[in-house]
């Protein structure tokens, strides 16, 4: 088990300064109006203001028009004063209307603000529990992917609180745990996996908690507002249309196996081939990891890691998850020379994601994913850790 000492006071004063500098880069963004308000306090295009923006017109009863692109266009463009470039648009299902209508209620800067704050305290209270040191919140602010996700004002460090949370609740409280795997549906493409690894694992009741968590949210949004369910489901196909096969977004964002061949000119229907063949791999290494393995730490990481390599639909601002993963790891027992550089390595592949604009995520998230197979499979090995006691 890591100790709080096992923690290397250099690690720690790098992340200081490197979380010091995003606070500082995020000020003078916000001073120079390039960072949530434009010089006349009007909304700047970040995703953010789609979240915003739905709230607002399911505020007023028509949330089903925030599945329509040129209406949420148009009212984004009226938000900003002047013509949207692109599209923010929403591709959530029903149940993220209720955080989206509560920021909505807010003017729109209190609520980046909020938003930000509230999640990323999540997401950092999260990595402390996991690894049973509060200073391991410094490192996961620090990480790349934390920057990424607050200037976006994105979900991202909800998605890595929640996954957090059902793994940690897997044993303790299995219906709880359920129950958040069943809020993760905001998010259906990072439960791909879930069901493969808690029917192999053994946590039976953790997926019936979870089966009657998500019919009864289908069930309560379709109560709630009924169009707005069969314009989601109406809406998936566009989506995928859009997002993957046209890549509106651009590919290079894509930060996938799809994107990375999607990008490489490698045609739609051989990159989804791929994709799929990486996702059943993925589904079957989580099958063998949670029927064999004893350490429930390296499942857990095991879990976090396949899941970003199992999704095409996957962004930098999705990466918080990758720090759940690695504090499952440290969990365990602190890193050796080899997991210490593979996984710093990780760090610097989506940092460098700024300067040459190609899917580095998805290369992060398979040195973390070798860190896993390399212990599953020597499992003897106990290399003294870099990290000295402080």
């Amino acid at each position: 088990m890591a100790k709080a000492s096992d923690i290397s006071p250099w690690a720690l004063v790098v992340a200081s300064g490197i979380s010091f500098a995003y606070l500082a880069d995020l000020a003078w963004m916000a001073l120079t109006h390039r960072w949530i308000l434009d010089a006349g306090g009007h909304p700047l295009a970040a995703d953010f203001l789609s979240f915003w923006s739905a709230g607002l017109l399911a505020q007023g009863g028509h949330a089903a028009q925030a599945y329509d692109w040129s209406i949420m266009h148009a009212l984004q463009g009226r938000l900003m004063h002047h013509a949207a470039s692109g599209f923010l648009g929403w591709a959530y299902p029903p149940l993220f209307f209720a955080v989206a209508m509560f920021l909505a209620l807010l003017p729109f800067g209190i609520a980046f603000l909020g938003w930000v704050g509230a999640s990323l305290a999540l997401y950092t209270a999260s990595i402390a529990h996991i690894a049973r040191d509060r200073r391991a919140a410094l490192l996961a602010l620090a990480a790349p992917a934390s920057l990424a996700c607050i200037v976006a004002g994105q979900n991202g460090f909800l998605t890595a609180a929640l996954m957090a949370g059902v793994l940690l609740q897997l044993e303790a409280r299995p219906i709880l745990a359920g129950l958040l795997l069943g809020l993760l549906t905001y998010k259906p493409h990072f439960g791909l996996l879930f069901p493969v690894a808690l029917l192999f694992g053994g946590y039976g009741r953790v997926f019936v908690s979870a089966a009657i968590a998500t019919l009864a949210i289908l069930f309560v949004s379709w109560l709630a507002a009924p169009d707005s369910l069969a314009a989601f489901a109406q809406h998936l196909g566009g989506m995928s249309n859009d997002f993957l096969s046209q890549g509106h977004a651009g590919f290079y964002k894509l930060q996938s196996l799809y994107g990375l061949l999607r990008m490489s000119g490698v045609p739609d229907v051989a990159s989804f081939a791929a994709q799929g063949v990486l996702l059943v791999t993925m589904a079957g290494f989580i099958a063998w990891l949670w029927r064999n393995e004893k350490d429930s730490s390296l499942r857990c990481t095991g879990l976090c890691a396949a899941t970003l390599l199992a999704t095409p639909y996957l962004f930098l601002y999705d990466f918080p998850v990758l720090s759940v993963a690695i504090a499952f790891l440290w969990r365990a027992r602190p890193f050796d020379r080899t997991e210490t550089i593979l996984l710093l390595l990780s760090q610097l592949a989506i940092a460098g994601f700024v300067i040459v604009s190609i899917p580095t995520g998805f290369i992060a998230a398979l040195l973390t994913f070798l860190v896993v197979v390399r212990r599953a499979i020597r499992p003897s090995v106990r290399t003294a850790p870099l990290a000295q006691p402080a």
